[in-house]
């Protein structure tokens, strides 16, 4: 790997995530090709989403650089117009690997103190998407955009620090809870004064606008938004010629549940636009050919994977089944879907 960051060329394989904010994608470095690498791409954001995306950026930089060198976090690689570069963290999210051996809690908190040292709280590990399990075994954390790095360590660095391993201890919960102690069922059971105002008022407030005004569910009407249009949508399609037609729901970033059509046809996205109309279906994917079982089914479990942006159970999937790789390559790298929210049962 090249030592001066403005040499690091980067070469685009994937794309993770798209909002608003920044665009995530991996890749690896022309200059070593073995080098996997993220970055964080600003600089299609459009005008108005700048101001925060700034703020963002500036919160990760300082994180990433303040953490320079712990085992277990991402490392800062080169920061420039187009975006933030950094390491490649090898590793399966926390609710896929779902460890329960003591060593991988061990590890973690031995993160999060070592992250305390320098003054760093991440104030966003209460996702289990940003735990991983590496291949050897331990802790890492990636995600730096929320985090603060403190230069006095007074009563707020104390308190997000101490939610910071409130968080770890409800990952532990959910997937190892005989491994919690008597201390820890302790802290679990008492929040910080912060958060029980939050929950009281700003959560509240923060649920009615997302669920009420906004029209964001997690679950709410799946089942309804299929009955209504799957039908339709099929006809549509069977008028067509095209057969082999699939259906999933998927999370809309504060506007609800959307649904994704996956049609086996030749014909390009614009004309399968024009057979579905947006009202019917937001996202629309013609495919080659379908995944299928050996008897002929759909692999509908691989699809919606796909359809949910759902890439490392997808990894997961094609290293345990090979020969679904080069049917499931293709439909994931034009896949329509680019947000990280996931309807919650």
């Amino acid at each position: 790997m090249a030592d001066s960051p403005d040499s690091l060329t980067f070469v685009p394989e994937t794309v993770h995530k798209r909002d608003v904010f920044s665009e995530t994608i991996s890749g690896h470095l022309a200059e070593d090709p073995d080098c996997k690498v993220v970055l964080r791409k600003l600089d299609g954001v459009p005008w108005w989403a700048r101001p925060v995306a700034a703020f963002l950026a500036r919160k990760e930089i300082r994180g990433l650089r303040a953490v320079k060198g712990i085992d277990g976090v991402p490392q800062l690689l080169r920061v420039d117009r187009e975006g933030l570069l950094r390491s490649w963290s090898h590793g399966t999210p926390l609710q896929l690997a779902r460890p329960d051996d003591p060593a991988w809690y061990r590890d973690a908190r031995r993160l999060l103190r070592e992250m305390r040292a320098r003054g760093v709280t991440h104030n966003d590990i209460a996702k289990p998407q940003n735990w991983l399990r590496t291949p050897d075994g331990r802790a890492a954390v990636i995600d730096f955009q929320l985090a603060s790095v403190h230069r006095r360590k007074g009563k707020l660095f104390r308190v997000m620090a101490r939610e910071d391993l409130r968080h770890l201890l409800k990952q532990k919960r959910n997937f190892a809870p005989h491994l919690l102690t008597s201390c820890e069922k302790r802290l679990l059971a008492r929040k910080s004064l912060p958060t029980r105002i939050w929950m009281a008022t700003g959560k509240r407030l923060y649920n009615f606008v997302t669920r009420r005004l906004m029209n964001w569910q997690d679950s709410e009407g799946t089942e309804d938004r299929l009955a209504r249009d799957e039908g339709a949508v099929r006809e549509a399609l069977r008028r067509a010629g095209i057969s082999e037609v699939a259906l999933f729901t998927y999370a809309l970033p504060a506007k609800g549940v959307g649904l994704y059509v996956f049609a086996e046809t030749d014909m390009g996205k614009d004309q399968l636009r024009q057979l579905v109309p947006e009202d019917r279906a937001e996202l629309v994917q013609p495919v080659a050919q379908m995944p299928r079982r050996d008897n002929g089914s759909l692999r509908e479990d691989a699809l919606q994977l796909v359809a949910t942006n759902r890439l490392d159970e997808l990894e997961l999937m094609m290293a345990a089944e090979p020969e679904m790789a080069p049917v499931l390559k293709p439909i994931i790298s034009g896949r329509q879907n680019l947000t990280d929210r996931i309807l919650k049962n």
